[in-house]
């Protein structure tokens, strides 16, 4: 009997569009002028907020959210909408052509995913783009305790997956998390457009 291959999908910037490496910046400075306050007022007050570490675990969003708009100043109607521009941004707007490609794999192989994450973002990500129909398991950082690219981030993948490492194909678009994978004996691909990654998936695939 063949082994079962999988395909383990990273999300911002794979499966959503968005610039992982520009958003949080410009969200930042979004709410540095809704705050009114010169940057080093505004970094000192974030600076000084006990904010948990959403990245890592759950349970602590709507700690984080009250301490930052605590910190800031800000009312319950800013903390709302602070929040919600903050998924907006982080969410961007789905992939649908690799979303959809991903749905009819999985008719094929394992499709999973692997993410560096915030707590509240399969909530969010589910409302949006319903994961769950599409991809098992889905591997969030801030549920596993861990993010790429440390090793035990894809370790815990696989082992969810029930795969060994030479049967996965994992795609990023950062070239530190392809590394990760690359490391644990994952084949990885870089992506940068869905043509390319579909032609790699593609290769993968191939008896």
């Amino acid at each position: 009997m063949l082994k079962r291959k999988w395909v383990l999908f990273d999300v911002g910037g794979v499966l959503e569009i968005v610039d992982d490496d520009a958003w949080q910046d410009e969200w930042w400075l979004r709410w540095r002028r809704v705050s009114g306050l010169v940057q080093s007022e505004f970094d000192a007050r974030v600076a000084s907020a006990t904010l948990p570490r959403i990245d890592l675990s759950t349970g602590t969003e709507a700690t984080f959210w009250r301490e930052l708009s605590g910190a800031l100043g800000l009312d319950a109607t800013q903390c709302a909408a602070m929040r919600a521009d903050f998924w907006n941004a982080y969410c961007g707007r789905g992939n649908e052509e690799l979303i959809e490609y991903a749905r009819r794999l999985g008719a094929r192989v394992g499709v999973a995913i692997l993410s560096n994450s915030a707590d509240g973002a399969r909530e969010e990500e589910e409302r949006r783009y319903a994961f769950s129909a599409v991809f098992d398991p889905i591997c969030y950082s801030h549920e596993q305790g861990v993010s790429k690219p440390d090793a035990a981030a894809y370790l815990l993948a696989l082992e969810r997956m029930g795969a060994a490492p030479s049967d996965v194909l994992f795609v990023d678009d950062h070239q530190a998390s392809v590394d990760g994978a690359e490391a644990v004996g994952i084949r990885a691909v870089l992506h940068r457009d869905n043509a390319a990654t579909i032609a790699a998936i593609e290769d993968f695939l191939r008896p």
